[in-house]
């Protein structure tokens, strides 16, 4: 049914996609499909870019990369069933832009619940499922 799916994940807020990643889980053991942990770093403005070492994006892409693995090594899946990707950029930008370079069918993702500026503003999971080419699964915290 899904062959890959995609699942950004906020490596500093792991319980918050736990029920995401577990949904992917049980979509990969059932399908035999394959899950990308994806995580968007944001990109930082000048001003506060001009007073971290200048390999600050380096090592956040590495750190970043290292938790994501952390994480799916703890589900036990086989060698290869999950894959990490870090990128840098506006968060729905990117997570589509996974989804496209890895040829997803099913994006699941978590979402808080929404709040007056979530009705005004949208959400990255708002954005993502107005304008992702594949099906999306949100889940709702609590």
């Amino acid at each position: 049914m899904f062959s890959k799916i995609v699942v950004p994940v906020d490596p500093a807020e792991p319980k918050f996609s736990t029920p995401s990643i577990e949904s992917a889980v049980n979509f990969a053991k059932q399908y035999d499909s394959k899950i990308w942990l994806v995580c968007v770093l944001q990109v930082l403005p000048g001003l506060v870019a001009e007073y971290l070492p200048p390999d600050y994006e380096k090592t956040a892409t590495a750190n970043a990369k290292k938790k994501l693995e952390e994480m799916a090594a703890a589900y036990g899946l086989p060698e290869g069933t999950v894959r990490v990707l870090v990128r840098n950029g506006g968060v729905y930008h990117e997570v589509l832009d996974a989804v496209d370079e890895v040829g997803a069918d099913l994006i699941i993702m978590n979402s808080h619940r929404p709040g007056m500026s979530t009705y005004l503003l949208g959400s990255n999971a708002a954005k993502v499922v107005r304008h992702a080419t594949c099906s999306v699964l949100v889940i709702r915290e609590g």
